[in-house]
């Protein structure tokens, strides 16, 4: 058994072993229970029960946290030249075509998310092999294949989000920084877990949101009773 350092020793006295926090509570803890000398993301696991190989169980969405996630979305659009300065204007970091194209091919994924239009998914639905095991393939589903390239753009700046759930039911996303005041942590989990309620598959049999659970960068994690993300 590994050494336990000091701070994950710290961590594990807060918790209190077989408990199940409110998310008010467990929003506070993982603020408590954090050393890390940078701003560390909080995550969010939730459990579903549903069967992703059913494609009917199989549940994926956008939602647009209250309060972002707090980190700085790097953005490629990857338009005609017509809509480059509306890519430009919202906020894109990086804007053209057949370069980063080229670029991609080559190796290049340095973005966290990718916008394009359906007149060139032609040349970016061949990048399939790239794009896809990185998740960085666009789909209209989740709102990143569209004409309304400003409108995406900014959205995503502003913090929305594409999850999915992945092969053993559980849905996983980061809901802001240990900076955020707990409140805000609160919001946005709650807001994204109602989202996952909405998307429940009408195959879905017993119990949908089996379990909760809150962490931060190499933080403990922290269970969340789901009755009460609901509650404001």
């Amino acid at each position: 058994m590994g050494r336990i350092t000091k701070n994950k020793k710290l961590a594990l006295e807060k918790l209190e072993k077989g408990k199940i926090y409110t998310l008010k509570e467990g929003t506070t803890l993982v603020k408590e229970i954090t050393f890390t000398k940078f701003d560390a993301s909080v995550d969010i696991d939730v459990r579903l029960g549903v069967d992703p190989r059913k494609a009917n169980q199989m549940v994926r969405g956008v939602v647009t946290l209250p309060h972002g996630t707090g980190k700085e979305v790097r953005v490629l659009a990857l338009v005609t030249p017509d809509k480059e300065q509306e890519a430009k204007d919202a906020g894109a970091d990086y804007v053209g075509l057949d370069d980063f194209v080229e670029k991609i091919k080559g190796g290049w994924t340095d973005v966290d998310v990718i916008i394009t239009m359906p007149p060139v998914m032609g040349k970016v639905g061949a990048l399939g092999r790239i794009l896809g095991p990185r998740g960085l393939m666009p789909n209209p589903k989740s709102g990143t294949v569209t004409m309304e390239i400003g409108k995406a753009v900014a959205e995503v700046k502003a913090g929305k989000i594409d999850f999915k759930v992945d092969k053993f039911g559980i849905v996983h996303t980061s809901i802001g920084k240990v900076s955020f005041a707990p409140e805000k942590l609160v919001e946005n989990a709650t807001e994204f877990v109602n989202t996952l309620i909405k998307l429940k598959p009408s195959a879905a049999k017993g119990t949908y949101v089996k379990s909760i659970f809150l962490s931060s960068t190499m933080s403990p994690g922290i269970q969340v009773e789901p009755k009460s993300v609901s509650e404001k």
